[in-house]
Order: C-alpha cells, then structure tokens, then sequence
C-alpha cells in the first residue's frame, strides 16, 4: 500500500466518486456525497492505491488562515481496520504543518447516536483530536454535529523528522519580526567551539532589499520569500590553528531550519549555489555592506510554502546506523 498526491482535478473526483458511492452507509445523503465529490476537485487530495486500485483517500480544506480541516475521508470497507486510514492521516498532518497550519479540526456525527459513527468517534479520538463542541442543528436533529480539533504544534522530535529541504513558491504573506527573531535566536543558541561563538546573522524583509538580493542570484532560488536569512562566518581560530567555524554556521544553520519548520514555515539550505566559483555570496555581501573580516556562506529563505515539501527516500536506519561497532555486513 502506498499513499500519494493527487493534483488532476479530474482524477480526484473519479477517486472520491468511486470510494465515496461504496460507502454509502456512511455518506448515504446523495446531495451531501456529490458535494464532497464536486469540492475534492479543488482541495488538497491525497489517496491511498493497494495493487494498484484506489482504496482511499482524504481532502484537506483550510478554514482560517492557522486552521485546516480534515474535509472528507473514506477507506472501502473490505480494507478497514489495516491502517490505511492512519497512514493517510499521518501524511495529511505531515502536510499540513508543512503548510504552516496549527490546528486542525474534523466533523462528524456525535457519540452514542449510531454504532457506525460511534466508530469513527473513537477513530478520531485515536488519532489525537479532542471533542471541541457539539452544534446540535448544524446538520439536523437526527445527526448532531459533533466538532473535533488537534493542535498540530509538534514535538522536538517530530520537528526534527518533518523537516524538509522546500524549493517551491512561497505565500506573499510577511514573516512577523517576532518570528524571525525567535529564527536567529535559535541560531545564535547553537554550540560553537570554544565558544568563539563565530557566526552572525542578518535577516531581510525589506521588500526593496529582497529586490536587490535577488538581482544577483543568478540561476534564481527562493525569490518568491517574503524574508531571507544570511549566514555569516569569521575565521576565529579555537586554540593554536585549530578553526571550527565551519561547524559553528552548520549548527547554526540546522538549529534555524528546525526553529522554521516548528513556526510553520519552510526553507532551504543554500550555501554551494551562492559560494561557487561565480561568488554570488560576494555580491550578496556587498549589498548588505557586510565587512570583509566576514564570509558570507548561505542564505535561507523564509515562507510559508505554497505546497507541501516531498519526502525524500532515505536509506534504513539499519544501513547507517549501529550498536557497539561497525558491522562485518556493511563493511
């Protein structure tokens, strides 16, 4: 089984329309299933496939500008109860807070009215969302709306294996300040050796400056930001010759990319485009009046993304990492 993203409008609405009219226990209202169906076209779709046939989907929908709903979603009944609805689930919140969402809530049927929905009741509370309030005439008498929400604010952790490398277009709306400030402060946060403390920063929101930058950053990248984050280094030597700032901006730049994707934005890491032999870098430097005791090394532009990253493949655990020495297997 895998799970994927739909873009073709026309092929969400043959994938909803197929598993949405086999469960028509659950989506019995024609008017309200060929609304879900005619809405899917538009909405974030991600669909799950077993042997190479649809067997489930779910559309997003966003409702305020911090919150997303889970819109729809169904799983044929023969392939219940194996984890494709929490496969789609997880992928659709893994979205969504790459999309800079921070709650996420979802509508069905209140408890105690019908077993089947009494189902999905415990399905949702499986997943992490809570009951928020019920609106008893929202539907109609006979079928109470019962609203569950989900912070979407994640753990260090999770925050860790979410983040993603995004090269896509940015939303037009501005980082605040007191975000980008929280941004370098994570950076500035990061270890340095001997505590030399070598890296410094410079944030950009000013729409005229952004202009400037991205004149000279040639092929372009991340110019659809609305702020940008410039990495600079001095060559401070730690004891005798040994200089570690190199690693100093790495740990700065890794603790930023986490501090971004746990505010809901998205960014790249971009130091070899700009420091090539063309020295993009240098151009950047000059603009921003930077001094030359400092090296310009990366820039990280800062967003909200206008698509959700993709995953990249990742090797096992089992081929990279191990206990107590080095395997004769990986040898």
């Amino acid at each position: 089984m895998k799970v994927y993203q739909v873009t073709a409008p026309d092929e969400k609405e043959r994938i909803s329309r197929e598993i949405l009219e086999a469960l028509k226990d659950w989506f019995e209202i024609p008017e309200t299933r060929e609304a879900y169906i005619r809405e899917s076209r538009e909405q974030p779709f991600l669909a799950a496939e077993h042997d190479g046939r649809a067997v489930g989907f779910l559309c997003l929908k966003e409702t305020g500008k911090a919150t997303v709903e889970l819109a729809v979603m169904g799983v044929k009944a023969e392939y219940h109860r194996q984890g494709i609805g929490r496969t789609l689930f997880r992928e659709a919140r893994r979205q969504a807070v790459a999309l800079g969402y921070e709650f996420m809530q979802v509508k069905t049927v209140q408890m105690g009215r019908y077993e089947d929905y009494d189902r999905t009741n415990r399905f949702y509370q499986s997943l992490g969302f809570r009951e928020l309030e019920v609106f008893p005439t929202l539907w109609d008498a006979d079928n109470p709306c019962q609203i569950y929400v989900m912070s979407l604010r994640e753990s260090v952790t999770e925050v860790i294996m979410h983040r993603r490398s995004y090269r896509g277009k940015f939303r037009p709306e501005p980082v605040p300040r007191e975000d980008l400030i929280t941004i370098l402060e994570a950076g500035l946060a990061a270890p340095s050796g001997c505590n030399k403390q070598t890296v410094s920063l410079i944030a950009v929101d000013d729409p005229a400056v952004l202009k400037q930058l991205h004149a000279v950053i040639d092929p372009p990248v991340g110019e659809t930001a609305p702020a940008m984050i410039c990495v600079l280094s001095q060559r401070i030597n730690a004891y005798r010759d040994r200089c570690f700032a190199t690693q100093d901006y790495s740990a700065a730049i890794e603790n930023m990319l986490l501090a971004i994707t746990a505010l809901g934005y998205q960014s790249c890491w971009y130091e070899g485009h700009i420091t090539d032999k063309d020295r993009i870098c240098d151009k950047i430097a000059q603009i921003l009046k930077v001094p030359v005791a400092y090296d310009l090394v990366c820039i990280l532009p800062v967003g909200r993304a206008m698509s959700a990253p993709a995953a990249p493949a990742k090797k096992p655990i089992a081929e990279r990492a191990w206990f107590n020495g080095f395997p004769e297997t990986a040898r």
